[in-house]
């Protein structure tokens, strides 16, 4: 038995748990689920590096680790060090965890000292910030992020949580230029629009279409690109990191790996994707920028909150719709609406994690530093999404048919098509992604998720010199934000993402003056 692919499979069960059984909702969304993968990887690679106790080929990941008892086992400490992250993490889960442990030695030295490197690691990580947004003030101001109009009361989600959290293996926090807007008449911002009016739009609005646009409107296939890489929390799915996570396991099987190869890779991925959560949350919530459902209703200055009398128009710009509604993230399995995720749109999520987990799976069977193409690494890289399994339903109740999909560009094939997918659902613009130059990505700018992921990747390899994954020590690559012990209040104002150098709030006026915001908080205590 392969014991780390064996409990990847059970923090994979625990994620789609903690996204379907109400009672179990505990690390939930991309953030907080691609963290608490991170930690239990990272944990079990601690654990099987130190079993091996070869520092040259598998150096340890905690600065100060426990030392291993003498002739442990691989399997057994692996064991210890994931159930004790999963059960500090998904405490409602414990009975499925301990479930898990009948193969196991749970009596051993190596058990035991794989629990030490479980509790050094959640020890570690116990400052983190959550996802809540208390504290957190939106902005009325044009092309900055609101609620979805089709969901009013869905919130703000994890809006601190980037700016405030260190890093799980970066050596530096890798930043974005701002996305193009120009007050909406940027060409590339135009060409973004036009482009998502036509390919996003909900099916049964399609033919409000223009003319011009309903040419150009989402094909069958795209519409499959778009739901076949969705997971976007889904009721019996979870998120995209537990997607990316049963990829590279099949990735992995095919290589052959060994259980030391498995130890590495999935540090390395999980790792990445936990860095890939921070450094994304932080980017969209310091641009701040609309989503597609509010750029395209209120693309017309006469539009929004903060149009004025001087912005009057009887006759719409052609580019704007007030009444555009997109496909939307699919709800699946449930009959609930779709929706727009609810948080800002630059850069991609589901681009930069997808690039951050597939690239350093690229560069760990070789593929080199700065190789933008398409490769040749796995014959037959077929996968059945469980979008498209032939069981799961869409939110009307329709079950949907499988789907077996083929990638002959690779893992390649699959950052790019992955960070389409939400063009397709009409929840990003194509600069979330990636920047165009003649049609083709363009990967010369720091412009959407792929470059942010590709840099993620390329960066954690390195700084763990191609072996696994290195701690990024504190005060490297610290946070813009810097949160406050755990036994201390929030300040009475907390710093908004916004407010940081360089982003949305110095470059347009804030949207309320300090005094306006300690008004709602008088007595001085912690709004989060």
């Amino acid at each position: 038995m392969d014991s780390i692919l064996f409990w990847n499979a059970v923090a994979l069960e625990a994620n789609r748990i903690s996204h379907s059984d109400p009672d179990k909702r505990e690390q939930n969304g991309p953030t907080l689920s691609s963290r608490a993968l991170a930690i239990v990887h990272l944990a079990m690679y601690d654990a099987y590096a130190g079993v091996e106790n070869n520092a040259t080929t598998f150096p340890r990941y905690l600065p100060a680790p426990p030392p291993p008892p003498p002739g442990t086992s691989h399997q057994d400490a692996v064991a210890g060090a994931a159930f004790t992250t999963l059960s500090g993490l998904f405490r409602t889960q414990r009975d499925f965890f301990e479930s898990q442990l009948s193969c196991f030695d749970t009596s051993s030295p190596s058990y035991t000292f794989g629990i030490k490197v479980g509790e050094a690691i959640l020890d570690k990580r116990a400052n983190d910030p959550d996802a809540r947004d208390c504290g957190y003030q939106s902005s009325p101001l044009r092309g900055r992020h609101r609620p979805d109009p089709d969901n009013p009361g869905q919130g703000f989600y994890s809006p601190f949580y980037g700016a405030q959290s260190k890093g799980f293996a970066i050596s530096v926090r890798h930043a974005l230029d701002a996305p193009p807007f120009g007050n909406g008449d940027d060409p590339e911002y135009l060409a973004a629009l036009r482009e998502v009016r036509a390919k996003g739009i909900m099916p049964e609005l399609t033919g409000t279409l223009p003319s011009a646009f309903f040419s150009k409107k989402r094909t069958p296939e795209e519409s499959t690109i778009a739901i076949y890489w969705a997971y976007d929390g889904a009721n019996r799915l979870g998120t995209p990191p537990r997607l990316l996570n049963q990829i590279i396991r099949l990735v992995a099987m095919k290589q052959g790996n060994s259980e030391g190869d498995n130890a590495r890779l999935f540090a390395f991925v999980n790792a990445a994707m936990g860095d890939a959560g921070i450094l994304a949350w932080e980017q969209k919530y310091c641009h701040d920028f609309w989503r597609p459902v509010v750029g395209i209703r209120e693309h017309d200055k006469s539009f929004g909150p903060a149009a004025k009398d001087k912005d009057a128009a009887n006759k719409i710009s052609d580019d704007a719709d007030p009444f555009w509604l997109p496909f939307g993230a699919p709800s699946t399995n449930t009959m609930l609406k779709n929706f727009t995720p609810n948080f800002p749109a630059y850069p991609s999520g589901h681009a930069t994690f997808g690039a951050a987990a597939f690239h350093i799976t690229r560069l760990f069977y070789g593929i080199k530093k700065g190789d933008r193409k398409a490769d040749k690494l796995f014959d037959d890289l077929a996968f059945v999404s469980e979008e498209l399994n032939g069981g799961n339903r869409d939110n009307k109740g329709t079950v949907r048919p499988r789907h077996v999909r083929n990638f002959k560009g690779g893992l390649w094939d699959m950052i790019i098509e992955n960070a389409m997918s939400r063009i397709f659902l009409g929840v990003h613009w194509i600069f979330d992604a990636f920047a165009l130059k003649g049609g083709k990505p363009d990967f010369s700018r720091d412009v959407g998720g792929v470059p942010l992921g590709l840099n993620i990747a390329e960066d954690i390899f390195a700084f763990g010199a191609g072996k696994a994954p290195k701690m990024t020590p504190d005060g490297t690559a610290k946070p813009p934000i810097t949160t406050p012990p755990a036994n201390s209040p929030m300040p009475t104002v907390p710093t908004q993402p916004t407010s940081v150098g360089g982003c949305a709030n110095t470059k347009t006026k804030a949207v309320e003056e300090p005094e306006m915001v300690k008004a709602r908080y008088p007595s001085g205590t912690s709004p989060r």
